[in-house]
């Protein structure tokens, strides 16, 4: 079974991890060193139009990969047939290409507002609801279509991503013992991932252009604490990685009895 398309799209997946933690880190950090903490408008839109870009791309490339572990576990003898090299490269350059698009129209659809009223943000960096409640005009159609954007990218790419493992699920039934272990291995750290991920994209996006007070936390644990948290998710999946754990704890373990022991003599 070749596993060198699933390697090269985690790869991408990676890259788009490290750059969108790098979206907010930067300017967060050194507003720790100063009283006035501001920011310029270009560099707010640039802000927004980053962090939706590398966002949605996560979203795509995450159901590119559930796509992926399906023909993996479903369709093990059509892998390479199916999801060829061609294949691969045009899912994640769909994905990149259907990034761009979407936050290319969640940044017209705020930059065209009027902003003449306040200019603090209630939030650690530049999204789309706290400049909405900047605006000195009705938008509550632009929040509509911003809810159709996001939301509807979050939640449809989430029920696919559910509807795929479940067909998987079921298709285990009828593997041996062995056979379900290494499936379950193989997905669980995909659906870890998913389900730290779209949770909170769902709760900040999949609603009218409200704030509410834990905005602020739950956008930091998708934007800076999910993309840290997701090599290390991977990471445990490697062989190695996990004889090194199983060593380190045995090892605890006999130290801890050896020290009993002594203390008994």
């Amino acid at each position: 079974m070749d596993q060198c398309r699933t390697r090269s799209i985690g790869r991408y997946l990676s890259s788009v991890d490290m750059c969108l933690s790098f979206v907010p880190a930067p300017k967060l950090i050194a507003d720790f060193f100063v009283e006035r903490k501001t920011i310029s408008f270009d560099g707010c839109i640039a802000q927004l139009f980053v962090a939706h870009f590398f966002g949605c791309t996560e979203i795509f490339l995450l159901t590119v990969m559930a796509y992926d572990r399906y023909i993996v576990i479903c369709k093990p003898l059509h892998y390479t047939t199916i999801m060829t090299i061609c294949v691969c490269v045009s899912l994640v350059m769909a994905s990149w290409v259907g990034g761009f698009v979407h936050s290319m129209v969640q940044t017209v659809l705020t930059i065209q507002l009027p902003f003449c009223g306040p200019n603090e943000i209630d939030h650690y960096f530049c999204d789309v609801h706290p400049l909405l409640k900047l605006a000195c005009t009705d938008t509550y159609l632009v929040g509509i279509m911003i809810l159709a954007n996001t939301g509807l990218i979050s939640l449809t790419s989430f029920v696919v991503l559910v509807v795929s493992y479940v067909i998987i699920l079921v298709s285990l039934r009828t593997r041996s013992s062995e056979g379900r272990r290494k499936a379950l291995s193989t997905c669980a750290s995909h659906i870890a991932v998913v389900s730290v991920f779209f949770g909170p994209c769902i709760f900040m996006y999949l609603r009218p252009s409200t704030t509410f007070s834990e905005d602020k936390m739950v956008t930091m644990f998708y934007t800076i604490v999910t993309p840290l948290l997701n090599p290390l998710i991977y990471t445990l999946r490697n062989k190695e990685v996990k004889n090194a754990m199983r060593k380190l704890g045995s090892r605890k373990v006999t130290l801890g009895l050896k020290g009993k022991m002594r203390c008994v003599e």
